[in-house]
């Protein structure tokens, strides 16, 4: 049987979010009419909403049911990015942090080259932090500030950002800030009510629900420019006829009590640790994800190492599914400062609600020879220059404009 130890790729739909929304799909009507029928299936959306908002401390008409977390990133950065550079006001300048996913990476890159925006990365400290005195010093000497967008919590190395502190800054001199809370949804308390953001984003299959639908948070307060136009459902933020059995299913999953996973993920560092002494932990050791273990392998590449484990039935990752398969080293382990042949020998581990202590072990049997393999493979020659550390492409390195799904 394989072992699955990629939950922060996607995560296995939990069974009361699968009886849920095999039941939903029954129900007939368009949420949007009057009839009997149209009512019943926008009563099973809203009570659906209200489930959603009490998972995330916030009221229902602040959820905004989207087609996943990369359109609930681009619907924030880019619907602030143009509520703040209106008529009235010229705020070209977006404030990001270094290590970003590549959702967030690619939409500030694409308002730079077609909407005119100036994109300031801030740096991150060696363990994935942002670098608060940096943000500081940015915010302090630019006036043209539209919005800062900042994950909540790595989706790489499980670090967890310092968001509090983020938005005490930015509330000082009024301006909004978004958070990707995708990957720390379920696995960090969240209640955006006393959060002070403006706007926050998550996926409903990265905590067992269906693939295909997200929330964007948006505060009651906060005005945003829709992605999507015609009809006006949403508060006219994101028209569209919506998916209620989807909703009702993300629902089941977010009002599901998850346990803690931590237990599991030390159990997958200590192993680690013990197996191949040379691998190093990357992200804060100890404030981090529940679910996250991250290590760079010394001498091997990480494609190798997750090859290798796949075939012995062990599905792992080298970092955002995103990106899987693209021959380029992760751009967080460079903004943490690692080199490119460091950076190159990442390996993921992500534990979920599935994953059980035999799983931990399968994966830790399967490692040394695996280690052992790729690392007499060796760093290979081609000729790749990683994307920087703030997510522009360089040199030889692919074109990274492609679309890709939220990994």
């Amino acid at each position: 049987m394989a072992v699955y130890l990629d939950h922060a790729a996607t995560t296995p739909m939990l069974p009361e979010a699968i009886e849920a929304y095999t039941s939903a799909l029954g129900t007939v009507g368009n949420p949007s009419s009057i009839h009997t029928q149209g009512q019943n299936a926008k009563r099973m959306l809203e009570e659906a909403r209200e489930r959603v908002a009490y998972s995330l401390g916030c009221a229902p008409i602040e959820v905004v049911f989207t087609s996943g977390g990369t359109e609930s990133v681009n619907l924030a950065v880019k619907g602030l990015y143009w509520a703040r550079n209106n008529p009235a006001g010229s705020r070209p300048r977006i404030l990001v942090p270094r290590g970003e996913h590549h959702a967030t990476i690619d939409t500030v890159e694409w308002l730079e080259r077609y909407e005119g925006a100036v994109v300031e990365w801030i740096p991150l400290d060696a363990v994935g932090r942002i670098d608060l005195a940096a943000l500081a010093a940015a915010l302090d000497t630019q006036d043209d500030i539209a919005l800062i967008t900042l994950l909540w919590a790595n989706n790489e190395v499980g670090t967890i950002q310092p968001i509090s502190d983020v938005v005490a800054l930015a509330t000082r001199r009024g301006i909004p800030v978004h958070a990707d809370a995708i990957s720390a949804y379920q696995h960090l308390p969240i209640d955006f009510s006393t959060s002070g953001l403006a706007a926050l984003s998550v996926s409903a299959h990265k905590i067992g629900g269906p693939l295909g639908i997200g929330a964007l948070v948006v505060d009651r307060s906060t005005t945003l420019v829709p992605l999507i136009h015609g009809g006006g459902q949403q508060r006219d933020v994101r028209s569209g006829t919506q998916d209620a059995p989807a909703a009702v299913a993300f629902a089941a999953a977010a009002l599901h009590e998850a346990p803690s996973l931590a237990g599991l993920r030390d159990r997958v560092i200590a192993g680690v640790r013990a197996a191949v002494p040379e691998a190093q932990l990357r992200g804060d050791p100890d404030d981090r994800l529940d679910n996250n273990a991250h290590f760079t392998f010394p001498g091997c590449e990480g494609d190798s190492l997750l090859f290798l484990l796949d075939a012995a039935g062990v599905s792992v990752s080298t970092g955002s599914a995103c990106r899987a398969g693209i021959p380029e080293a992760s751009h967080v382990l460079l903004g943490m400062g690692l080199t490119e042949a460091e950076a190159r020998g990442a390996l993921r581990i992500t534990v979920g609600h599935s994953t059980t202590e035999a799983d931990v072990d399968a994966f830790l049997a399967a490692l040394p020879g695996a280690f052992s393999r790729a690392r007499r493979a060796g760093l290979s020659g081609r000729n790749v220059t990683a994307r920087s550390a703030a997510g522009t492409p360089a040199g030889n390195a692919p074109d990274a404009t492609a679309a890709v799904s939220r990994g």
